[in-house]
């Protein structure tokens, strides 16, 4: 493990006739230590942040499941994707530390296979041969079979959901828990395709329909253990959390991992190249609300608050502190300099579309077969992730680093093979 310790300035002075040359100044590294407070101060900061806007959206919920209205359904709507901002900037925290990776999974699980969960369009089939709960219905059917095994449904409660069904016999697209199960119990399959249009559940799902009373008792217990969950990663990054207590070991290590990660392998191949290449609306992030366009974004900033330091709050305070920023621009002014203007390149390419989602055509629409101008922004989004890992890797060759590993993915490095 690289250790950054403190280092004094050098002066340097060239004696000529009765002059002495001016003294160059190099900057002094931060402590090691103090960059991973810095990391792990944001990191509790994000948390907590997204820990408070699913409180509201918990909140939201219950005044849903209280008084069905179309006003009610609306703003659960709005608290659901005013709290995936913040969530989505606490993305950076992954693949580096393997308390946050055990544990995404059980809030940030995509894609799903809906139909586990809920009634779908006939449209969506009505079986598939990697999973035998392609179309089991929770919500309809209080006793379900998983493995040969009948399994009593007729409680539905945050336990049943994360011990029973959250990839239940083994598959992983039956995710039955956080931030998604959320999205399409508020929203309803999205079976607009590639044209305009977000999913489109109707308040009365929660009042009238058929296994109303059940359909919300799946929501309140999915919001619910939402917040527990958040709970518990807020927890992982107090002072003497375990997320907190493993970055000594990990090291600055920690940082680039999951920068070059979430940058590379995961958004821009993954959640991105890939719904391209295929030009597939199941293909994108919050594929039910129409929000993919938000989620990427904050992705993006989440990256440059883990490299500059900086995270600023949902109440606008700020929390920042000596940075990787800082560890290489003591080493390599110029390379910082490089990275930073990287960052804010991926994040302006980000905002070109998300500004053209805002405007009324969604990630859906922009990814979708023969939308050349559409197809153009987000790969330019796209190649500006890729640039930055390309710096990404440039600074951990300066640091000399030899235990970073940035997940690929065939979507940008061996494309052919998507197709196969």
């Amino acid at each position: 493990m690289i250790s950054f310790g403190k280092r004094g300035l050098r002066h340097f002075a060239i004696a000529l006739t009765l002059s002495v040359a001016p003294v160059a100044a190099y900057a002094q590294a931060p402590d090691e230590a103090a960059v991973l407070a810095t990391y792990a101060d944001i990191a509790l900061a994000g948390y907590e942040d997204s820990l408070a806007t699913a409180k509201l959206l918990d909140a939201a919920v219950d005044a849903l499941i209280a008084n069905p209205s179309a006003e009610t359904l609306q703003a659960a709507k709005e608290a659901w994707k005013a709290a995936r901002i913040p969530y989505q900037q606490t993305e950076a925290f992954r693949f580096g530390n393997p308390i946050v990776d055990e544990w995404e999974g059980r809030v940030n699980a995509w894609p799903l296979d809906e139909g586990l969960i809920d009634y779908v369009d006939a449209s969506y089939g009505s079986e598939s041969d990697s999973n035998a709960l392609y179309v089991a219905n929770v919500i309809a059917n209080p006793t379900i079979v998983i493995d040969g095994v009948e399994l009593d449904a007729t409680e539905i409660t945050p336990a049943l959901l994360q011990d029973n069904l959250q990839e239940a016999a083994g598959v992983e697209s039956n995710v039955a828990t956080g931030y998604h199960a959320v999205e399409f119990l508020l929203w309803g399959q999205d079976l607009n395709g590639t044209g305009p249009g977000a999913g489109a559940r109707e308040f009365t799902d929660y009042s009238t329909a058929e296994h109303a009373d059940r359909r919300a008792a799946y929501l309140k217990a999915a919001s619910s253990l939402l917040v527990s969950d958040l709970e518990e990663m807020v927890g992982n990054w107090t002072a003497d959390g375990a997320a907190r207590a493993a970055l000594p070991e990990l090291g600055i290590s920690a940082i680039l991992t999951g920068m070059g990660s979430l940058s590379f392998g995961e958004v821009a191949g993954e959640r991105m190249k890939l719904g391209l290449l295929l030009h597939d609306p199941e293909e994108e992030h919050d594929c039910f609300s129409d929000n993919t366009h938000v989620s990427h974004l904050n992705d993006a900033v989440g990256v440059q608050n883990v490299y500059l330091g900086k995270y600023v709050r949902v109440d606008g305070s700020v929390i920042e502190g000596p940075s990787l920023s800082d560890v290489i621009a003591a080493k390599d002014a110029d390379l910082d300099t490089e990275i930073k203007g990287l960052l804010d390149d991926t994040i302006a390419k980000m905002h070109v579309m998300a500004d053209r989602a805002e405007g009324g055509e969604a990630y859906d629409q922009q990814i979708g077969e023969g939308n050349a101008e559409g197809n153009a922004v987000v790969q330019a989004a796209i190649d500006g992730l890729i640039a930055q890992t390309r710096g990404i890797e440039r600074a951990v060759a300066l640091l000399e680093l030899d235990n970073v590993t940035i997940e690929d993915s065939d979507s940008l490095s061996n494309p052919d093979a998507v197709f196969q």
